[in-house]
Formats: C-alpha cells, sequence, structure tokens
C-alpha cells in the first residue's frame, strides 16, 4: 500500500473555496525516475530552487574533484550518491516546493495505487464527518484503511482485561 499526501492551493480570489481538481497527491517513497533523469525530473515537476541547489552541488563537486585529481571512479560513485539522494528524498522536496508556494496539506490517504488513493480521499470528503461542513475540511485529516480496533500492536484491547 502506498501513502500519499494530499496538497491543495490556497482559494483564488473571489472564490470561496479551492477546486477539488487542483490538489496534488504526492506519494512518498522513491521516485525511480527522479533518480535516472534527475535534471529532467525536477524541471518537469517545476521545482526550480530543488534544481538549482542540485546544479550548485553538482558543479561544486566536480569542482572539487577536478582540483583535488580525483579519477573518473571517483567522480561516478559521487554522481551515483548525489543521484540516490534525489530519489530518496524527491517527495520531501516536492512537499517542501508546495508548501513554499503557500499550497496546504489537508490529508494522508493510504491506497494501492494513485487511482485508489484518490478515490478514498473525495469519497470521505464527500462524507462530512459530524460537525464538519463538506466544503470545507478542517485542516489535517488522515484516510487509511478501517480497523476494527483502535489499538495498534500487541496491546490489550480498550477495555478489556491486563
Amino acid at each position: 500500500m502506498a501513502v500519499y499526501t494530499v496538497h491543495e492551493p490556497a482559494p483564488r480570489k473571489g472564490s470561496p473555496s479551492v477546486n477539488p481538481e487542483d490538489a496534488v497527491f504526492v506519494r512518498d517513497g522513491f521516485y525511480f525516475w527522479a533518480f535516472v533523469l534527475g535534471p529532467l525530473w525536477l524541471l518537469w515537476r517545476r521545482l526550480w530552487l530543488v534544481l538549482l541547489l542540485y546544479l550548485v552541488i553538482w558543479a561544486a563537486l566536480e569542482a572539487a574533484f577536478w582540483y583535488a585529481r580525483i579519477g573518473t571512479l571517483g567522480q561516478t560513485t559521487a554522481g551515483l550518491v548525489l543521484a540516490l539522494l534525489l530519489g530518496l528524498e524527491a517527495s520531501t522536496l516536492w512537499r517542501w516546493t508546495l508548501d513554499r508556494r503557500g499550497w496546504t496539506q489537508r490529508a494522508v490517504v493510504v491506497g494501492e495505487d494513485l487511482e485508489a488513493a484518490e478515490r478514498r480521499f473525495f469519497a470521505a470528503r464527500a462524507e462530512p464527518a459530524a460537525g464538519v461542513p463538506a466544503t470545507k475540511p478542517s485542516g489535517y485529516t488522515s484516510y487509511g484503511p478501517k480497523s476494527s480496533s483502535e489499538v495498534i500492536g500487541l496491546f490489550p484491547e480498550p477495555g478489556g482485561k491486563s
């Protein structure tokens, strides 16, 4: 099961709420294409500041390797480590950029894939909780699989004998 965070932009001027189609679902985990094609992935996602930082770090590494006369094996290893770091932290960098742009993280959704996560989020949003209006979700919400118990792990059932 994949975990997604749901981000929504600030409402436009003259609009009381956000268009649900503007929501962005960011999967938590490793991004293969960010690992393989880092700068292109950053351009595709419009992460301009992250791209600039990536290029500055890459150029600083290249200059340090040239100055220290480190061979191609060291340069290749450092490049792979930098690419691996980008692949591992791509979702965090994407969330950071959305936060900088004024987007709000509305929920955490668990689903088999993006489509299932979207269905779960919008179905829960359509059914308002008691006392919460459907048009304005209140803050941060988590939509995950329903469990038969509220206790997780090896702890006894609430209200049961210990």
